[in-house]
């Protein structure tokens, strides 16, 4: 095996990004990806970067959202997750949505035609050898069973699973626009970015009613389900309390509803999920109901009574490490440091962290080859307060995916005025402080690594 030479297993979100990293600083690069021979349950499409859940990168607001503000330092260091989200986006209000198969086509058509990047379609179904050199693992959420039974052979049983669920997508001619209408929350972004189809409350209660008596699918008697929080089933929020949804995916705030003069009690959106609006995702909706469940319970909803589905929702096995134990500063396995793990399965949740990490594991990966020492991301900025996450997470016992978030970042609790005075920070300008400060400090890891 040439030395000089990093092997990625999968070309996901984090493999397609690592690699990137990797060949843009002049490593070669072999791709290791199953696909098209062998699909996981989730997966369908051939190419690489493949979204599964929903075509959305969510928040696009570097100022006031954490995730927004991820997306900028990542556009900011030369991702190619983000420059090809950005070519392929759709409307979607203040979010960054894309049209996921021509997302995944980019991203497939920028990997295979860079000189230095190599594939091979197979399963890797063992850790790899010390041989091999570098290996960066991102197989993903849903990576094989035998690969996994590898890695347990040499962590002593660290792994966890969750479960995690899609949403329906719908064909828009369907939804019937004498009941529904176009609208974002509070007018925000185009007004075409979201349809809302409205319920009153004696629907809404129906609508639950029917959600917790629909058939479900079953699990297997050695399946514990343990769901991540960002992404519970429609069914499961409504078990939690017959109102939790109105302060969830439905809730009907920031919305007027040009057919009735009544305020809406409940509403449910669809965002665009290509291209040409031909389809529409079901927001806040993966559910693990039955198929036939979700075709006569979803069309109840107002608008949707004649809704055809290009896609119903469905459930997947997730798993991932306990990083913190397992791995070190720049994710590597302490048993066997030639191997990095990289996007979801590190403990990292949605496609842009997955991006992120994938970015910092190839930016270690390539420091490794040139016998340089990576320079870890500042605490302040959404790569660092991601990084910390993975290897210092404090409560290892619980330790859970997680989305990026400002309360992960050093606190800052105010800031000094200029005649001396101290203020504290609340709100949307606490989130700006953290923001400037991020980016601030982003410059300058950013001239240190590129």
């Amino acid at each position: 095996m040439n030395k000089n030479t990093v092997h990625v297993i999968g070309a996901g979100l984090a493999g397609s990004e690592a690699a990137w990293q990797l060949a843009m600083r002049g490593i070669n690069v072999i791709i290791h990806e199953m696909k098209p021979h062998k699909f996981s349950p989730a997966h369908k499409n051939s190419g690489c970067a493949e979204l599964v859940c929903s075509n959305s990168l969510r928040s696009d607001d570097a100022e006031h959202n954490a995730v927004g503000l991820l997306h900028e330092e990542m556009r900011r260091c030369g991702s190619l997750i983000m420059r090809c989200a950005d070519a392929c986006k759709v409307p979607a209000g203040g979010a960054l949505a894309v049209d996921r198969d021509v997302f995944s086509a980019l991203v497939t058509q920028e990997l295979q035609n860079h000189p230095l990047i190599n594939f091979v379609h197979e399963e890797v179904t063992e850790l790899p050898p010390a041989q091999w050199g570098e290996c960066i693992i991102a197989t993903g959420p849903l990576t094989s069973d035998a690969l996994i039974d590898s890695i347990l052979q040499h962590i002593d049983s660290q792994t966890l699973s969750f479960y995690d669920a899609i949403a329906p997508v719908i064909y828009k001619e369907s939804i019937d626009f004498n009941k529904a209408w176009y609208q974002s929350r509070y007018d925000k972004g185009d007004k075409y970015d979201y349809i809302n189809c409205p319920m009153s409350k004696d629907e809404y209660y129906r609508f639950v009613d029917e959600l917790l008596n629909g058939e479900q699918v079953e699990f297997h008697e050695w399946e514990q389900p343990n769901y991540f929080e960002g992404c519970l089933p429609i069914e499961v929020m409504a078990s939690r309390g017959r109102d939790t949804l109105l302060y969830g995916p439905m809730k009907p705030v920031g919305l007027t509803n040009p057919h009735f003069a009544e305020k809406p009690y409940a509403v449910v959106q669809l965002r665009q999920d290509n291209n040409e609006d031909t389809l529409r995702n079901m927001v806040g909706f993966q559910t693990k109901l039955k198929y036939g469940e979700q075709q006569r319970i979803f069309r109840t909803i107002p608008g949707l009574e004649n809704a055809e589905f290009a896609r119903l929702g469905g459930i997947h096995k997730n798993t991932f490490i306990k990083s913190p134990i397992l791995l070190d500063d720049y994710l590597c396995l302490k048993t066997l440091p030639h191997i990095r793990f990289a996007g979801q399965i590190t403990g990292c949740e949605g496609y842009v962290e997955s991006a992120a990490v994938g970015f910092m594991a190839g930016y270690f990966s390539a420091c490794q080859v040139c016998g340089k020492t990576p320079i870890i991301p500042p605490k302040t900025t959404a790569f660092g307060a991601m990084h910390r996450h993975l290897t210092e997470c404090l409560n290892i016992e619980d330790y859970q995916p997680m989305n990026i978030n400002f309360g992960i970042f050093p606190t800052i609790s105010g800031e000094t005025t200029a005649n001396g005075k101290f203020r504290k920070l609340k709100g949307m300008d606490r989130k700006s402080a953290y923001s400037r400060r991020a980016l601030h400090d982003l410059e300058i890891w950013k001239k240190d690594i590129l």
